[in-house]
């Protein structure tokens, strides 16, 4: 029991040493190819051994005959666990350097393609994440480019929008200012039509880059969606007597809602004032509000025909107008823009979806408690 001890005493100090020495050369090398890491790592385990048989021997439990036996073995077996270690390290490293010339060229702008072959699953893991990066990266470019999209397409379409009411300012005040308007008070009638125009516009944009800064203030009361779609029925029903368009509001709950009432009644009348502006003389927009699994529904059904479906992403887009939205009073394409910021704001969400013969706008909003 005795000789056993001190064997495995001398055998662990002769393994000790050697283990210290290859944690040593490990520091020095941590910065250096993981090949040669992995090839100290299978010398301390071979020579960690033989150098415990050497310490056995050396207080002479082995005898001359038996050390020459196993310092054989353990160079054969130095020999096998380098050059197995060596292969792991080259392979380790190949996928390695294959992964990384992955990742930069989605870090270029391009997409990620996984390397192919076998890999260990650590680096397995690291692919499939960089893969997950490179999917939310691809979709933040083409957000970006979307929004700069838009944000030219805005600047376009106000520019344009402003210059023709400024235009006809301008020629009314010289015609005025020249005394040669036949008849002044319609002039002054027009320039008031033109300026409130160009106020809306501008009240619009103000509106818009609040949403967008996330600085809107929001005042929420409790109230009842009947009172607040009755109000924005009464307020459309002028202009919709003007295009000849029914209004039809059924059936309407009187479900409580938690909104800020000014912002709300902007949503609506701007879902209702879009509505009435695409559907023909002698159609209908009916507005419905009622309680849904998912809070309170309130929908506005116009009779538009339809929107094309490669179209339906952009409706709320800043600026999106449509094709056939070109005239003056279709505005400058921020109504849209303007609810679903207001609605987000709210915790709610606003979408469209075509039906016969028109569509319908659904503005959802999280249900009073």
């Amino acid at each position: 029991m005795r000789d056993t001890l001190l064997i495995a005493l001398y055998a662990f100090a002769g393994a000790a040493a050697t283990g210290v020495a290859g944690a040593a050369a490990l520091r020095l090398i941590r910065r250096r190819s993981l090949t040669a890491s992995l090839a100290v790592v299978a010398a301390v385990g071979v020579v960690a051994m033989l150098a415990g048989t050497l310490a056995v021997a050396w207080a002479m439990f082995l005898s001359p005959h038996d050390l020459t036996v196993v310092t054989t073995v353990v160079a054969m077996a130095a020999v096998v666990s380098l050059a197995t270690a060596l292969l792991l390290g080259r392979w380790v490293v190949a996928r390695s350097r294959a992964l990384t010339a992955a990742a930069r060229s989605f870090g270029d702008g391009g997409s990620f393609a996984v390397p192919v072959g076998p890999t260990t699953a650590e680096l397995d893991s690291l692919t499939r994440e960089l893969a997950s990066t490179s999917a939310r990266l691809a979709e933040s470019r083409d957000r970006e480019r979307a929004l700069e999209t838009s944000r030219r397409e805005l600047v376009a379409w106000i520019s344009h929008d402003l210059r023709t009411p400024l235009a006809g300012l301008r020629a009314m005040s010289e015609a005025l200012e020249d005394g040669v308007a036949a008849d002044p008070g319609r002039y002054l009638r027009q320039i008031r039509t033109e300026v409130e125009r160009l106020n809306d516009m501008v009240g619009d944009l103000f509106e818009l880059s609040r949403i967008h800064a996330g600085t809107l203030p929001l005042t929420p009361a409790r109230m009842s969606l009947y009172d607040l779609v009755g109000d924005a029925l009464a307020g459309a029903d002028p202009l919709a007597r003007e295009h000849g368009v029914r209004l039809v509001g059924h059936p309407v709950e009187a479900v409580p809602v938690e909104v800020d009432g000014k912002e709300m009644s902007r949503v609506l009348g701007n879902l209702l004032v879009n509505a009435i502006r695409r559907t023909p003389a002698d159609g209908t927009v009916a507005v419905t509000a009622e309680s849904g699994p998912d809070g309170v529904v309130v929908s506005v059904t116009d009779g538009c025909g339809g929107i094309p479906e490669e179209d339906l992403p952009r409706v709320f887009d800043t600026g999106w107008r449509g094709t056939h939205a070109r005239t003056p009073p279709a505005g400058a394409g921020l109504g849209l823009a303007i609810v679903r910021g207001i609605v987000e704001a709210h915790r709610g969400r606003a979408t469209v979806r075509n039906i016969p013969g028109g569509c319908r706008f659904e503005v959802t909003l999280p249900t009073a408690p």
